[in-house]
């Protein structure tokens, strides 16, 4: 089961990952919200729409923008839509 990893933690578990671009997108029911922190950052992909980022927070560390998601992604890259991916110093393993 795929899971994303940060400095030893599981944040996020999941059997139901979607990979787009090389990135599993987690259900964002499966990202546990006590570690996250909400985000001013977006930026913007030509076919997915504006991307939205959490950071991750845990015991005095933090990992800024590690997480993002699509909150309105455009219809062609609707398979994102409630779901999360993770990059920065999380790896996401089997």
């Amino acid at each position: 089961m795929p899971k994303a990893v940060w400095n030893d933690l599981v944040v996020a578990e999941s059997d139901d990952t979607v990979v787009v671009e090389g990135n599993h997108y987690f259900p964002r029911a499966a990202l546990r919200d006590d570690l996250i922190r909400a985000s001013d950052t977006n930026t913007f992909c030509p076919w997915k729409g504006t991307a939205s980022y959490y950071s991750l927070e845990h015991d005095g560390r933090t990992s800024h923008d590690a997480v993002w998601y699509y909150p309105d992604p455009k219809p062609e890259a609707e398979m994102v839509r409630d779901r999360v991916a993770f990059w920065k110093d999380v790896r996401v393993v089997d």
